[in-house]
């Protein structure tokens, strides 16, 4: 069965509250219809007895004399009072299909009781069954009546008696009876409501613990799950444990196998080198430029190797605030000469999820460029975007960058100006740490008139 977009998008505890919801609140309200309903019909049912037996009595009292009918002195107190809501009437049929009272109760006053233009012929064709009708009385009053069709010794012609009780105790009776109902059944839907809820989060607390700590061991709390679960989550957990074991043997194998490849290429890049340097010449000069470029890129793609399976493996937390705060001293004493001020700020609680050295890298680049190009300020803010996610925030007052030229800094080996110290490689490294961390670097216009760098990393509980 597919389920409607509302249910299928939402939790599993909404979708069971909201599913268990429909279904009891639609049996209540249909049980309490059903029971509205039988209450009305045992209320019309005594006043059709009432009716009958009132029939009964006209039928079995009555007279007849030379043909005439005469109704019994007595049939019921109520019939005895003017418009008192209980009536009876003593009739016969027309030959053009119509009733010709013949006696009726003093209750009635000057007034007949209302009859369908088919009663008649409904009488007529099941003689002896007394036929339950609504009318209305004499003060407009809603009426049940009900009429039968005899035939009286001494009389050939046939006789209609009719009785009629006022409804209206009837309906405020059913309407009592439904307002009393629904308030019963409301209160009870409501408490309903409460213990479902507490149902459905008792039934699943396991899987809000399983979440919780497969959420544990993505932050590098827990090694793995602990495997004390209900006998329907326990496959899910070891299979968990199972892909978290996986992993780290996968990463594990990556690193190993790139730090081989990485010292591998070393050796014979640091030989090539050397002989360059001992024998000089053009050739010696391009073969030295060109080793030296390709050992940058070998501890680029090292680092950011390493970057990516820490980012997979047990997390680490290092202070934010620390970290920036080292930075900001060694920077200081190497840019003082310049006349360089950096101003940090950064929250005690800050943590970043990842190893020290990474953070070292990120902001220690991104700190070192802005003193670069910075006149006289750089300024230097950590602060929290999500429960999951911070922002590292350097800006500076130098010339700036203009924004076409913003994608190709962040490439690597890239240089704007070759006169400047440095390999081109600092907004590249950070870059490439923040992806690696399911982050990003974004570059733009910063307030103190030169660049403003702006990283996205993840971000550890405090």
């Amino acid at each position: 069965m597919r389920l409607p977009a509302a249910l299928g998008a939402s939790s599993l505890a909404r979708r069971l509250v909201l599913l268990a919801l429909t279904w009891s609140i639609g049996a209540l309200v249909v049980t309490a219809l059903v029971m509205g309903l039988l209450f009305q019909r045992a209320a019309i049912r005594r006043v059709d007895e009432t009716l009958a037996d009132l029939i009964t009595n006209l039928a079995a009292y009555s007279d007849v004399e030379d043909g005439q009918v005469y109704a019994p002195p007595f049939t019921d107190e109520r019939a005895l009072r003017t418009y008192s809501g209980r009536y009876w009437e003593i009739a016969e049929p027309t030959a053009d299909g119509k009733i010709r009272p013949i006696a009726r109760s003093h209750s009635l006053f000057d007034s007949t009781l209302q009859t369908p233009p088919d009663l008649v012929a409904q009488l007529k064709a099941h003689p002896g069954r007394k036929i339950a009708y609504p009318a209305r009385g004499p003060q407009d009053e809603p009426l049940r009546a009900r009429a039968q069709q005899n035939f009286l010794p001494g009389r050939k012609a046939p006789v209609i008696f009719l009785a009629a009780e006022d409804r209206s105790s009837v309906d405020r009776d059913v309407s009592n009876f439904i307002a009393a109902t629904s308030a019963a059944f409301f209160l009870m839907a409501a408490l309903l409501i409460v213990a479902i809820v507490i149902q459905v989060r008792v039934g699943l607390r396991p899987l809000f613990e399983l979440r919780s700590e497969v959420a544990a061991v993505r932050r590098g709390k827990a090694p793995r799950l602990a495997e004390t679960y209900p006998s329907e989550l326990m496959p899910l957990a070891q299979e968990l444990n199972a892909l978290v074991e996986h992993n780290q043997q996968v990463v594990e194998r990556q690193r190993t196998h790139v730090g081989n490849l990485a010292h591998a290429l070393k050796t014979p890049i640091s030989v090539m080198i050397t002989e360059a340097r001992q024998r000089p010449g053009p050739l010696a000069e391009v073969v030295e430029r060109q080793a030296e470029a390709m050992q940058k890129q070998v501890d680029h793609h090292l680092r950011r190797a390493r970057a990516a399976a820490r980012t997979q493996g047990q997390g680490e937390r290092t202070s934010v605030a620390e970290v920036l705060d080292e930075l900001s001293r060694t920077l200081d004493r190497i840019y003082r000469d310049k006349g360089v001020a950096i101003d940090w700020d950064a929250e005690e609680d800050l943590y970043f999820l990842g190893e020290r050295q990474d953070l070292l890298e990120i902001a220690g680049n991104a700190i070192e460029n802005a003193c670069k190009w910075g006149r006289s300020k750089v300024r230097v803010r950590a602060d929290e975007l999500s429960p999951e996610r911070f922002r590292l925030l350097v800006e500076d007052d130098g010339p700036g960058l203009p924004p076409e030229r913003r994608a190709e800094v962040v490439q690597r080996g890239t240089r704007l100006d070759e006169t400047a110290p440095g390999s081109g490689l600092g907004l590249s490294i950070i870059d490439e740490l923040a992806r690696a961390y399911g982050g990003s670097l974004s570059l733009s216009d910063s307030p103190l008139g030169g660049l403003r760098l702006e990283a996205d990393l993840p971000r550890a509980e405090a």
